[in-house]
């Protein structure tokens, strides 16, 4: 049993059992440093931190810690590519080909936008090696992914893109913005501004490193100690350093997650996995999503489309790089087989390496942000993101 922390922050009445949640995650789960918030539209209803932000235990996590999420970011990718289909800039059903010519290159010419982001053109990793210092350099980088052949027939099979997905994503949005600014400049100027948040597709310069916690892996005996959720064939991959799993989760080279609260990564727009920010942000935009409250620049309709299950979306199938069942719609995660979060169907969000987890409830109205700085081995369902969200369920129910 670890020392419990003193817990920060507040909840409102009836979310006590979210509050409860939490403190065991640091008793029985081993915890370093984390905040969990809830926002029942642009209202915080739970929003707590407790621990450190650093693996010494010596710097306390505050209220505005950021923490680096993986790809907890792509929620936030989803909604800008989604404000770009409201905006009639972007349909999901066109191929991407219509908006980025040269993406049709070795038979991509079908691929609509919808199967890039749902992880269905086969494009989760590069055939050449890409290094985190090549990746300002865009044109170049929109040539090498426009050049990249298809890993299976596009359309016929999904398998998660841990990093290309973002790459993609903002060059297609570089396209067809009028002012051609990328994924990480639309999010911060159109999402992130008006909604007073600190989430970072790219972080700025003038952010100071001090205010984002610093990761730490789970070794040694923790990992007999706490939770893992790792599939056999992507341990036995990574250590290979081989097979598609590993191909995918090492490209580009942006190297070991725990280094990732480094300036030099989250400096990086990689709309897929270098997100850096709060709990509460990211409760704070699902909320505004679930709740409809008309703050985010996507329409209604839109809006209520996300969190809606279509016929071909409504089973899960077998992910050909995670090795596990899962559903994906327009860019998100939605509830499946034994990962299941908020209270029906309708929910929608995205999860990050290591445990982080964001995502909106309609049917409650509620945005749920979970952000940590000890990186848990649960390729889906990290048990410290289900406490807080099966607690949540009950509190609703």
């Amino acid at each position: 049993m670890s020392e419990l922390p003193q817990i920060h922050g507040e909840v409102d009445t009836g979310f006590g059992p979210v509050a409860d949640a939490f403190r065991r995650n640091f008793t029985r789960h081993g915890e370093i440093g984390a905040a969990v918030a809830v926002y029942a539209g642009d209202r915080p209803v739970v929003d707590l931190w407790a621990g450190y932000r650093d693996r010494d235990r010596s710097l306390p996590w505050e209220r505005d810690t950021m923490a680096p999420v993986f790809s907890s970011t792509k929620g936030m990718a989803a909604f800008v590519i989604a404000a770009a289909v409201s905006r009639g800039r972007l349909d999901y059903e066109t191929p991407v080909a219509e908006y980025w010519p040269e993406f049709a290159a070795h038979g991509k010419e079908s691929i609509t936008v919808r199967q890039l982001i749902d992880h269905q053109a086969g494009l989760a990793a590069l055939d050449r090696t890409v290094r985190l210092r090549e990746l300002d350099d865009l044109d170049r980088l929109a040539g090498i992914l426009a050049e990249q052949k298809p890993l299976w027939r596009p359309g016929t099979r999904h398998g998660y893109h841990p990093i290309t997905a973002g790459l993609y994503q903002t060059e297609l949005i570089r396209r067809v913005d009028p002012r051609g600014r990328t994924l990480g400049r639309v999010f911060a100027e159109d999402f992130a501004a008006p909604l007073g948040v600190d989430f970072h597709i790219g972080l700025p310069e003038q952010v100071p490193m001090d205010g984002i916690a610093t990761l730490s892996g789970t070794r040694g005996l923790d990992v007999l100690r706490y939770e893992r959720d790792l599939p056999v064939r992507i341990g036995m991959q990574l250590a290979a350093r081989r097979g598609l799993s590993y191909r995918a989760l090492s490209s580009p080279r942006t190297g070991a997650p725990e280094r990732a609260a480094r300036r030099e990564f989250l400096s990086k727009e990689l709309p897929g996995s270098s997100g850096v920010g709060t709990a509460r942000a990211l409760a704070r935009v699902y909320g505004a999503a679930a709740a409809r409250t008309g703050e985010l620049p996507i329409d209604p309709d839109l809006i209520d489309r996300l969190g809606a299950a279509d016929t071909a979306d409504d089973v899960p199938a077998d992910d050909l790089i995670l090795f596990t069942r899962s559903r994906y719609h327009l860019g998100f995660r939605k509830s499946c087989g034994a990962f299941r979060f908020g209270t029906d169907k309708r929910a929608y969000g995205t999860t990050g390496l290591g445990g982080s987890f964001g995502f909106a409830d309609p049917a409650t109205g509620l945005g749920f942000g979970y952000a940590m700085n000890r990186l848990g081995l649960a390729v889906l369902d990290d048990a410290r993101a289900r406490n807080l969200r099966t607690a949540l369920r009950a509190c609703v129910s």
